[in-house]
């Protein structure tokens, strides 16, 4: 997993006793890239080397889990720890704002650390996946949408989704059935691969399903409240017409104006499933950077 975008430098992230991999391109003002399941930061691929070339300081970061150094001791993989990993990185990069963007549980997690420090968010980027407590309002009232989201109820459960991972392509089945139709870049599936081969990265993405929306977790009331909380960051949130995930009518309506008090654009894009950032880079890498650029003329003014 070296060269997992190219032209990048590979460097790492200490926030506590954790160490993060990241992977930085560009000089500018900082882009923070946040990857979802099961994913790693080579779904950057296209779009940091974009962005560098667009004159921003582009920096993925692995999530916490998906590598032997980010595993939490006590296994904590609450929400509310999960955020602070967010604005821990921007610490680390001796940054006291950056734009964030993230991808399916990406964009949560950019999603509520907006919520918890807005005023170290520039702009906010969400891409396939929306707000997580809207969301949760809209799907019983969705049977389209339950029935995308069995893998959720499945990924909850013990033991089995390890199995299934380990032995029975679970992985790629979720890369064909979100991303209909599309063939994945050999290389994003190779470095997923090679994460997944431990074990206990398995474990730790599975823990994300499992215990980030623990109601037991001693720090579940900050999570909740931050599922409550607006976020008065402007935001740009991009959903693929054909996503097999989160259905991009739901996507949009799980965006609400009453959460995202500040500008917000939200754009479908036709032909393209779940992992839009790499099936139409240069539409995705285009809207992104033509609304960075927007942002930063308005505060300019």
């Amino acid at each position: 997993m070296g060269d997992l975008i190219p032209g990048a430098t590979r460097r790492t992230l200490q926030v506590g006793a954790l160490a993060f991999t990241a992977y930085e391109i560009g000089e500018g003002p900082l882009v923070l890239l946040v990857h979802g399941f099961p994913d790693t930061p080579a779904t950057w691929r296209y779009l940091a080397p974009e962005l560098a070339r667009a004159g921003y300081r582009a920096v993925a970061v692995t999530c916490r889990g998906y590598e032997a150094s980010s595993m939490s001791p006590d296994g904590d993989f609450g929400l509310a720890s999960l955020i602070d990993d967010v604005l821990g990185w921007l610490d680390a990069l001796d940054a006291e704002r950056a734009h964030l963007i993230g991808h399916d549980w990406g964009s949560s997690l950019v999603q509520l650390a907006a919520a918890k420090a807005p005023h170290r968010v520039a702009s906010l980027t969400v891409l396939a996946v929306a707000h997580p407590a809207a969301f949760a309002a809209l799907l019983p009232t969705d049977l389209e949408q339950l029935e995308r989201s069995w893998y959720i109820f499945l990924l909850q459960r013990p033991d089995l989704p390890e199995v299934l991972i380990a032995g029975s392509g679970l992985l790629d089945h979720f890369w064909r059935r979100w991303s209909p139709g599309w063939t994945p870049d050999a290389e994003v599936i190779a470095a997923m691969t090679a994460a997944f081969a431990d074990p206990e990265v398995a474990r730790s993405a599975l823990s994300y399903y499992r215990r980030a929306f623990d109601t037991e977790h001693p720090r579940w009331s900050e999570a909740a409240a931050l599922l409550a909380a607006p976020i008065p960051v402007p935001t740009l949130g991009l959903a693929g017409a054909r996503d097999g995930c989160v259905a991009a009518e739901l996507f949009q309506r799980a965006l609400p104006p009453e959460v995202f008090q500040a500008e917000r654009e939200i754009s479908v894009l036709p032909g393209v499933g779940h992992f839009l950032h790499l099936e139409a880079p240069d539409t995705v890498g285009a809207a992104i950077i033509k609304r960075l650029r927007a942002d930063k003329a308005r505060s300019s003014t």
